[in-house]
């Protein structure tokens, strides 16, 4: 009697969980690195074509550093942006975090549904929405196309259609799409 009545507690809270974010393998520390060891050739040069005369060469390698740095500076800020996707028995939620700013969409699962809208354009890249009731969520924005595919067919298996909501045999499972 005691093990049913904890089976059915874990049926109850059965949820997967799948946590997204983008590839950033560039560290702070590398990031320094990579722009001081261009910076130095780069004012090396720039400093040697001032001291022949040729003085306008001086404020374009500053510029040039300059923009290579806010750059980095962007690339940088990517690593904490995070997603995360529960889907529970009852709801799915999309939690996204950039930087220090949170913020949480939840929908109803049995009426949830999982979208790969196509771009307009060639050139950009198609776009992952869940939505439901008018209101939608865009996940995975920085995802490659074929992550991106992987990530629907993954979410589509998990939520199901509307009025389908197909039962969670893989509690907690967070990888591979």
């Amino acid at each position: 009697m005691h093990s049913l009545a904890h089976g059915a507690e874990a049926v109850e809270s059965a949820h997967a969980c799948i946590v997204i974010a983008p590839n950033c393998s560039l560290s702070a520390r590398g990031a320094v690195l990579f722009f001081l060891s261009l910076c130095a050739p780069c004012f090396g040069i720039a400093g040697a074509l001032t001291f022949l005369g040729f003085w306008p060469v001086l404020p374009f390698a500053g510029l040039e550093m300059l923009l290579l740095g806010a750059a980095l500076r962007i690339s940088l800020r990517r690593r904490h942006h995070r997603q995360t996707i529960v889907v529970s028995e009852s709801d799915v939620a999309v939690q996204t975090t950039i930087g220090k700013v949170h913020s949480e969409v939840v929908f109803p699962r049995h009426w949830a549904q999982v979208k790969l809208r196509r771009s307009t354009s060639r050139l950009h890249p198609s776009r992952l929405v869940i939505e439901s009731h008018g209101r939608r969520c865009a996940v995975g924005d920085f995802l490659t196309e074929e992550e991106r595919r992987g990530l629907a067919r993954k979410l589509s298996k998990l939520i199901g259609r509307v009025n389908e909501s197909p039962t969670l045999g893989f509690a907690g499972e967070a990888r591979g799409f």
